[in-house]
């Protein structure tokens, strides 16, 4: 018997969907920082056994849209309801557990398994873990209840039985040796930009946008074009900071992690493009991919 399906990761900002993603896939799928809406995407992270195939996916954390982009990322949260097997509910011990309420009513009465994890245990007391516990229990009696710490791995053995013994039966959607549905491309333009949300503050790394121009892989070498692309002139050089300063930062910090991903040495050249008000065009963000 094989069993094989799709397990959506939703929850709001900052409670470490993506870090817990990485966790259970146990690569680096989805990039990880301290800033809300590091997500954009939907994400696919595939685990495979040899009776077994889970297809993990990562979403953008749950917020109220204030212009197009958001309104997108949200799309892929709702696609989320539409194809889940499992679904997992991220949680933390830091966040208030009204925010987005909607989302949770809509959870308590879906027909598929949910399991809910109250993530990062390892900063609260076992008191304080025991009464979320028994607030979520209320919130979503259908779901089983995990605490877990994704960044130290604590618990996530048991959450992995767990999904795999809900799985339906069923053949494999993607081919066992495959580790995500995002290309190449694509995993580079997220690195680059992890490191622009690592590298500047304020609104700066929420007007950028990557986009990969060139990759060009030998034997040896990866030769990559990236561009940066933002909504003013002002961001622009920023972005590039005194004497190519900055810019020169953050393609060190993205080569290096480029070259560990796909192991082999890369060249990587970064520019800065100003595309005004990409957020808010229809064009502009179904060529970066922001289509369903």
């Amino acid at each position: 018997m094989h069993r094989s399906g799709f397990v959506n990761i939703i929850g709001n900002p900052n409670v470490g969907k993506s870090t817990l993603m990485n966790a259970l896939v146990g690569e680096r799928i989805s990039i990880i920082t301290s800033k809300s809406q590091t997500t954009r995407h939907r994400i696919l992270g595939i685990v495979n056994g040899e009776d077994f195939q889970i297809v993990y996916s990562d979403t953008p954390g749950i917020i109220k849209p204030n212009y197009k982009l958001q309104e997108k990322m949200m799309d892929f949260v709702s696609l989320s309801f539409d194809d889940a097997d499992v679904f997992l509910y991220v949680t933390d011990v830091v966040e208030s557990a009204e925010k987005n309420a909607e989302y949770i009513e809509r959870l308590s009465k879906v027909k598929i398994p949910v399991l809910c994890l109250i993530n990062k245990i390892d900063l609260a007391s076992n008191e304080e873990v025991e009464n979320l516990r028994l607030f979520w229990e209320s919130r979503l009696p259908n779901a089983k209840i995990f605490e877990i710490s994704a960044l130290n791995g604590t618990n996530l053995d048991t959450v992995f039985n767990e999904i795999v013994s809900l799985l339906p039966e069923g053949p494999a959607w993607f081919p066992k040796d495959q580790l995500t549905d995002k290309t190449e491309r694509f995993i580079v333009s997220e690195i680059i930009r992890e490191k622009i949300l690592l590298n500047y503050q304020k609104e700066i790394p929420y007007s950028c946008e990557v986009a990969i121009e060139e990759f060009k892989e030998s034997t040896d070498l990866i030769r990559i074009k990236s561009v940066i692309i933002v909504e003013r002139q002002s961001q622009k050089g920023i972005i590039i900071g005194n004497k190519g300063a900055a810019i020169k930062k953050v393609g060190t910090e993205a080569r290096l992690d480029i070259e560990k991903f796909f192991g082999k040495k890369v060249f990587l050249e970064t520019f800065v493009k100003v595309e005004k008000d990409w957020r808010s065009s229809d064009r502009s963000l179904s060529n970066f991919g922001y289509n369903i």
